[in-house]
């Protein structure tokens, strides 16, 4: 890598030595990982995702391919958010990457005691999952209309003091609007976006794919809609924006970041390449050679 390439880049004051972040339940807690390449090389990972309780996860098939991508109905499979803190942060804490933990609920308790604990636990930053669906009001997951998400951002800010990520999802009545709302509810980062709903059909059976029957499309058919949420979000909000959907490239970081974005996370693209992480790393640092770019300052929001 040169010397001369400053690739760093700071969200609420924590430093990320490069803007690549492991996306959350792509990458578990990184310890299988680490097994194939040193994944310290990463600029954070975003654990998976932690629940209050721990979670068995979906029933039946969780993965399916589809063109350009997969969808996933894995069910936040997690061994809870005491057993994480007991065990999963001093296996993160090897790593020499900032560490993000992931954490979604199911009604507003779950939101605001786990974020408690984790507030006080040895964590770099939260990411709360608002993609969840909000058992108390009929399954409707708690991102999908602004006053409820910003609901769900203000309790957890209220005892949360490690800097907020709040995770958006693309289902959300209006993607725009649902950011400004946890922004002004106390977000310090927005990250976007999460899996789009889809559907699956075994002709076969004559039954859907997944036992839920939606389940979360993830992969490169999504980058071109989730590019334009990020940039979209970027022009309406000031804090700092994470973009993710459908980044297999070092051309497709350098297409977020100059969509706006801060940094960026990596998911689908760990199962189609599990060396995907150092790969796109490298990759990146040698594209910004090539493009004459020193500093990621120099053309982040340049569109």
């Amino acid at each position: 890598m040169n010397s001369k390439i400053n690739l760093s880049t700071e969200i609420c004051g924590i430093k990320f030595k490069n803007p690549i972040i492991a996306a959350s339940g792509t990458f578990g807690f990184g310890e299988e990982y680490n097994e194939l390449y040193d994944v310290s090389i990463l600029g954070g990972i975003s654990s998976k995702g932690l629940t209050l309780k721990p979670k068995d996860g979906n029933e039946g098939i969780r993965i399916w391919e589809t063109a350009s991508g997969m969808m996933n109905s894995v069910g936040l499979q997690n061994p809870g958010i005491e057993k994480f803190i007991e065990l999963g942060i001093a296996q993160m804490r090897k790593f020499d990457t900032v560490l993000i933990a992931n954490m979604g609920g199911h009604c507003m308790d779950d939101y605001t005691k786990g974020a408690s604990l984790l507030s006080d636990s040895d964590i770099d930053m939260l990411e709360l999952n608002i993609s969840c669906p909000n058992v108390k009001s009929g399954g409707m997951a708690f991102g999908i209309k602004a006053n409820v998400a910003a609901e769900v951002v203000s309790s957890v800010r209220k005892v949360c003091s490690k800097p907020l990520i709040v995770k958006l999802s693309p289902n959300a009545e209006n993607i725009v609007e649902m950011a400004k709302a946890c922004e002004n509810a106390g977000a310090d980062s927005l990250s976007l976006v999460n899996t789009f709903q889809a559907m699956a059909i075994d002709i076969h059976k004559r039954k859907p794919v997944f036992n839920n029957i939606y389940a979360g499309l993830s992969g490169a058919a999504v980058k071109p809609i989730a590019l334009r949420m990020v940039h979209s979000v970027c022009q309406n909000v000031k804090i700092p924006v994470i973009g993710l959907g459908g980044i297999y490239t070092a051309e497709d970081v350098l297409e977020f970041i100059m969509a706006g974005a801060t940094a960026v996370q990596i998911g689908t693209i760990n199962f189609n390449n599990p060396l995907a992480g150092e790969s796109i790393v490298n990759s990146f640092y040698e594209l910004c050679e090539n493009e004459n770019i020193s500093n990621l300052n120099t053309v982040r929001g340049c569109i």
